[in-house]
């Protein structure tokens, strides 16, 4: 499904960006995490990030237009998926926030920001902005640095997880942490004090009290005209810094774990001019390379090694070459009906899940037994089925559908039987199960299997079903949870048998298992009732004798 990009809040001053620049054009594949353009805000440059996966369908914004917070950007969705109907909703206005509120009626005890005076005090506010559409809080993944620590603009501060992503908090000013608010792994909701920065020894306290005030109250014209905007940390910019003297930069660009840090931004710019980011200074954070340092770099000046300093080769990964490519085929009706009904029992029916091991030694070897004079070839499935129509004669609050203001239990038995075609799948109906045979189920279950891959089932081999069985065994699945089939109350599904270390008369020795999960729909069938039910289940396949009484 697509979806809108909008222009997020990226300070607290923020009412519009700027487009910069697109670095991707409508008709391109995006993945989430790729720069769609760099914005301009009342602060800074910065990156576009997508957090979605598909084709840029739209772009609703020029190079060098302006944007008001939440207009809207652009659309990512599907190839070729119809976006009317979200152009016609987008093109909705967001309507302006008045300035002209010159209410009288907010408090002016000695505790509103009006009563405190801040015009001399050199630092700023840092608080959480908001970094994507949904945010509603972020978590200090953890600080990069410390109360204390001297900071400039470009610094990364911390690392921020948000709801679609982790990313780096980066300081606007030069100076001093002064303060840190939030500990590692504290959430902080959008506009939440995170830091203070600024001139070492500023009365940071009393600026932290007239924002705590001014948060409390509502905002006047007079107090935003009295108080300087307040800069606060956003995702990795591309700033605008000039670059840093050579006497002021980092030897060698700052690897972690082999991986040259670097900004995508900066990245890209590389990839695009052809430069070896090993060759190149960062002045970031920790030696992190980011624009101005790739619009700086001489291709041919690499600084000597400082003296006794140990150099990393590059690694060198081989070009792969490939081609992307897929193919859309238009859903049968088979398949939308298997979509549909599975997709309504899952979301309405309360699903829970019970599993039983169950020893087959005893079955393998009836099975052996009952083959040598059956006129048909009897499979585990055979057994299992009977097995079940057996168990349910026992405990008939199993064998049961949900109504909604009633519950039917049946008295009749008829097993439905999942079968994989290429289409998707089909649930033929054993009718009466308990009534028959082993060999009679062997040879119905075939025919039906037969109708079902060469699409001969009619309407009524298919419907009536009061309890469902499905069995991956043969496929090599050990172990696995169905989708009840409606209008059952429960599906069993039958793993592989599988040789085992088993614990016998207090020893240990070989033994064959068998893992089945009954998924139960809760309005129907309690936890007692269905474990009831398997423990029968289980008597009877682990003593098959049982089943021919």
């Amino acid at each position: 499904m697509a979806e809108v990009i909008r222009m997020p809040k990226m300070s607290d001053t923020m009412e519009e960006g700027v487009i910069a620049s697109w670095l991707k054009k409508e008709g391109d594949e995006v993945k989430s995490g790729d720069i769609l353009a760099e914005v301009e805000t009342d602060k800074a440059t910065m990156e576009l990030e997508s957090y979605e996966d598909g084709v840029l369908l739209h772009i609703g914004v020029k190079d060098g237009e302006a944007v008001p917070v939440d207009g809207v950007i652009a659309i990512i969705g599907s190839k070729g998926e119809d976006i009317s109907e979200l152009l016609k909703e987008a093109s909705t206005a967001v309507a302006p926030v008045s300035t002209d509120d010159t209410s009288t009626d907010a408090p002016t005890s000695d505790d509103t920001a009006a009563d405190i005076d801040v015009s001399g005090i050199k630092a700023s506010v840092i608080t959480m902005p908001k970094m994507s559409d949904t945010m509603e809080e972020g978590t200090i993944a953890s600080w990069l640095k410390k109360e204390g620590d001297e900071v400039k603009s470009g610094d990364i501060l911390a690392e921020v997880e948000t709801d679609k992503a982790t990313m780096e908090l980066e300081a606007y000013e030069d100076g001093t942490l002064l303060y840190i608010g939030v500990k590692d792994g504290e959430a902080v909701p959008v506009d939440g004090i995170i830091a203070i920065v600024g001139e070492k020894g500023a009365d940071y306290e009393t600026l932290l009290k007239a924002h705590q005030a001014t948060a409390a109250t509502p905002a006047t014209a007079d107090v935003a005209a009295s108080a300087p905007p307040e800069p606060v940390a956003a995702p990795a910019t591309a700033a605008t810094a000039p670059a840093p003297s050579p006497a002021t930069q980092a030897p060698a660009p700052a690897q972690s774990n082999g991986r040259i840090l670097a900004s995508p931004l900066a990245k890209k710019m590389a990839q695009e001019k052809g430069y070896d980011l090993s060759q190149i200074q960062g002045s970031g954070d920790h030696g992190r390379i980011i624009k101005r340092d790739i619009e700086a770099f001489v291709p041919g000046t690499v600084p000597a090694a400082t003296e006794g300093a140990t150099t990393t080769a590059p690694i060198t990964l081989p070009t792969v070459v490939g081609e992307e490519s897929f193919e859309e085929v238009n859903v049968s009706q088979m398949r939308k009906t298997i979509a549909k009904r599975l997709s309504e029992s899952k979301f309405t029916s309360p699903h829970f899940y019970l599993t039983m091991e169950v020893n087959m030694d005893n079955c393998m070897e009836a099975r052996k037994s009952i083959n040598e004079v059956a006129p048909v070839k009897i499979s585990f499935n055979d057994i299992i089925i009977k097995a079940c129509a057996t168990a349910l004669r026992q405990h008939p609050k199993v064998n049961a559908s949900w109504l909604g203001d009633r519950i039917r239990y049946n008295n009749h038995i008829h097993i439905g039987v999942a079968v994989a075609v290429d289409e998707g799948l089909l649930v033929p109906v054993i009718r009466f199960t308990d009534n028959k045979t082993l060999s009679h189920i062997s040879t119905e279950v075939k025919d039906l299997a037969g109708k079902a891959k060469n699409k001969e089932l009619q309407p009524s081999d298919w419907e009536g079903n009061t309890f469902t069985i499905s069995n991956l065994g043969m496929f090599g699945i050990e172990e696995f949870t169905a989708i009840i089939n409606p209008p059952d109350a429960c599906i069993l599904a039958v793993g592989g048998i599988k040789q085992t270390a088993v614990v016998k008369d207090g020893e240990l020795v070989p033994g064959n298992v068998m893992k089945v999960t009954m998924s139960c729909d809760h309005r129907v069938v309690d936890g007692a009732v269905g474990s009831a039910f398997l423990q029968t289940l289980k008597q009877l396949l682990e003593d098959p004798v049982r089943i021919l009484a």
